[in-house]
């Protein structure tokens, strides 16, 4: 059936579509900007040229200088009379810098100081009574030779006496200390009834009431009661098919045979051959990109039309 089908049916139209451009002028393709500049003589260029020594590379046919026409000034000149305009500016004489810092010439001269020479540092003997002796110094023994170590004697302090102390002093001064202490104490130690408690208790099953008695049970309604046994596990889905819930079939023999023939020559009432009905057709469409493209030629070629 599908090799039957016409090149209309293939494109989904029912009839072949007319022509409207029968006639018409041929448009080279593409889009065209500023027709009129093509038309008519265009701009000649005189040609690429060298840059050289001439002015044949430059836009202008002579040389002109920058500082052509004006006068020559001399540096030298003009250095003197600035320096002539800021002298008339000073109102007494020039400024003379203090004299450098002085050094000293030699151990013990006073050359180049503030003060000047020291009167009391003069080496010439000096006029007045003759020198005293002040007097000797204290007087004491020299230190003892050793480490002091081990040895009595050697320190600035004395040595201290040996005392003889019982064992467990210690122990005894705390216990007086105690018996004192619960001598001068006047009753107990204070106890406060309303301690305050946590918001839980650590026990939960603990309470403040007496159990009750324990029921006695006769041994005529006495349970039997057995130890709980869980299930077997799942069994696994294997070639026996143990897991399954329902016992696998067994085998019956069912030799193949055709059950549906098709039929040859089917024809309908009228004794035609029966054909389908055809399928809904297709156009074909363009994609989006391709509709703006032909839209922009033919706005462009209808201005073409009018301005012609």
């Amino acid at each position: 059936m599908g090799d039957r089908k016409s090149d209309m049916e293939r494109v989904g139209l029912f009839q072949e579509m007319g022509y409207v451009s029968i006639g018409d002028k041929y448009k080279t393709p593409g889009i065209s900007f500023n027709d009129a500049s093509a038309k008519g003589r265009q701009m000649l260029p005189g040609g690429e040229k060298m840059k050289s020594a001439l002015q044949g590379g430059y836009f202008s046919d002579k040389f002109n200088r920058v500082l052509e026409g004006e006068s020559y000034s001399d540096p030298i000149k003009m250095r003197r009379v600035n320096r002539m305009e800021e002298s008339k500016k000073n109102i007494s004489k020039a400024f003379l810098p203090s004299n450098g810092d002085k050094k000293p010439s030699g151990l013990g001269s006073h050359f180049g100081t503030f003060g000047g020479n020291v009167s009391a540092f003069s080496p010439a003997s000096a006029s007045g009574k003759g020198y005293k002796a002040p007097g000797k110094n204290i007087l004491t023994n020299p230190g003892k030779k050793g480490t002091g170590f081990g040895y009595v004697g050697v320190t600035l302090g004395k040595y201290p006496n040996n005392m003889s102390e019982s064992y467990g002093n210690d122990r005894e001064k705390a216990r007086k200390e105690i018996e004192i202490h619960r001598k001068s104490v006047k009753g107990g130690s204070f106890k406060l009834n309303m301690h305050p408690q946590a918001y839980f208790d650590h026990n939960p099953y603990k309470t403040d009431k007496n159990l009750p008695p324990l029921r006695k049970v006769s041994s005529a309604g006495k349970r039997d009661i057995k130890p709980f046994k869980p299930s077997s596990p799942g069994k696994k889905p294997a070639g026996a098919k143990i897991g399954t819930f329902d016992p696998y079939p067994s085998h019956s023999s069912d030799p193949y045979n055709v059950k549906y023939k098709r039929p040859i020559h089917v024809v309908n009432k009228s004794g035609k051959t029966f054909s389908p009905s055809q399928g809904p057709k297709s156009t074909p469409c363009n994609s989006i990109v391709n509709q703006n493209v032909i839209r922009t030629i033919n706005i462009q070629n209808y201005r073409s039309m009018t301005v012609v």
